[in-house]
């Protein structure tokens, strides 16, 4: 390990980890990849161990680690080959429980935020709408200021954690007349009247539950606003940093993963009476591959350094996981073709690792949305301010 950013307490926390997932998570995935439903007991295990609460306060149960905690904590998550269980467990950690840290009122973190780290709550982030995914700015879901509650209605798709979570943080727009500066962030209970999800059956990420939201007529206590009201756009684009930091970081990890599985498997594969990683157009396509990798994992590293520092790192972040996720793609794909027919073999892991890596380039902004984000920092010099000066 990179002794520039991994520490020795670092390390041990890996190693227990990864013992912890061999021996509680790996045994379940292939249920859970066909059920589409990860089993409440181990929500209840994470938290038991602590890992959804490395991020967060002691205040609340948490260890309030450094983000190189974090960053093992994806990495390894992404060595079990089921990205649908790994997205479960980050989308709570990470894009939920985020909004509930930052934005939350007191009597919010107490009630969710607490019981989110140990596992006893599980949380959905609610932002993508049917008719506007990467379009933010677009949504059609409202939240109606009445007495002393809001009426939210509307609907939300591709929510992972969104059938089984116990809340949502969603966003709707309590000014439509406003655009994006109309926006607000609200905190809802599932079992809330007039919420319902159905469902969605996708080409990867089966173990997890991603869900079409309505929301009909759902009428929630004022004090359920997160932050202030019309800042919704602003903390969303704030969080989108570290949610696409962390979809580079998960890029770099599986690309390093299927690579590792496929020179094994070289080493052990014969033809025309040597093992295939012996043949130069098959070793160079590798050594090609893991030049890709490490220049991403490196990448994703510098920047994950200075979001720990709470530097500002939108355009970085951006380019992290623009360039990962396409390299993370590209590299499972040679990794199939080193294995020939196994490759395209369920039982083998690189044909499950393809599909679910194939949604990286999509979801937490498009490849062709961040493109132009990146365009407008570089060439039209536009600035992302931070919605909250730490």
């Amino acid at each position: 390990m990179d002794s520039r950013y991994f520490t020795e307490e670092h390390n041990l926390f890996r190693q227990s980890l990864a013992d912890f997932l061999q021996k509680e998570v790996v045994p379940n995935i292939e249920k859970w990849e066909e059920t589409g439903h990860i089993e409440r007991f181990i929500w209840e295990k994470f938290g038991e161990m602590g890992f959804f609460g490395i991020a967060y306060p002691e205040a609340y149960g948490g260890m309030d680690l450094d983000l190189f905690y974090t960053v093992i904590f994806l990495e390894e998550l992404q060595k079990i080959n089921s990205g649908g269980f790994a997205a479960a467990m980050w989308a709570h950690a990470y894009l939920a429980m985020t909004h509930v840290n930052a934005e939350g009122s007191e009597e919010i973190k107490q009630k969710y935020l607490t019981k989110s780290i140990i596992g006893e709550c599980i949380g959905a982030m609610a932002v993508t709408e049917p008719f506007g995914g990467s379009d933010v700015a677009g949504m059609r879901t409202t939240a109606v200021k009445k007495g002393d509650t809001y009426v939210i209605n509307g609907s939300k798709t591709f929510i992972t954690n969104g059938v089984y979570s116990d809340y949502i943080v969603v966003a709707a727009k309590t000014s439509p007349e406003l655009g994006n500066k109309g926006i607000s962030i609200f905190i809802v209970d599932r079992d809330t009247k007039g919420v319902s999800a159905t469902k969605l059956d996708k080409l990867g990420w089966r173990a997890s539950d991603t869900g079409e939201i309505a929301f009909d007529n759902v009428i929630i206590p004022s004090s359920h606003l997160m932050g202030e009201e019309g800042k919704g756009f602003p903390y969303i684009m704030q969080h989108f940093a570290l949610e696409r930091l962390i979809m580079g970081v998960n890029a770099h990890a599986r690309a390093e993963f299927a690579l590792e599985y496929a020179v094994k498997y070289m080493g052990e594969r014969q033809a025309f009476g040597k093992t295939i990683d012996k043949f130069q157009a098959l070793r160079h396509t590798m050594a090609d591959c893991f030049a890709d990798m490490e220049v991403c994992k490196e990448f994703n590293y510098s920047v994950t350094a200075r979001l720990n520092k709470d530097e500002y790192v939108v355009k970085e972040a951006t380019i992290s996981k623009l360039r990962s996720t396409k390299m993370a793609d590209d590299v499972i794909y040679q990794c199939l073709q080193m294995l020939g027919g196994y490759g395209y073999m369920e039982e083998y892991p690189m044909a499950r690792l393809l599909r679910d890596s194939r949604l990286g380039p999509i979801g937490g902004g498009t490849s062709e949305i961040l493109r132009e984000i990146i365009a407008k920092m570089v060439i039209d010099k536009k600035e992302y301010k931070p919605a909250v000066n730490h």
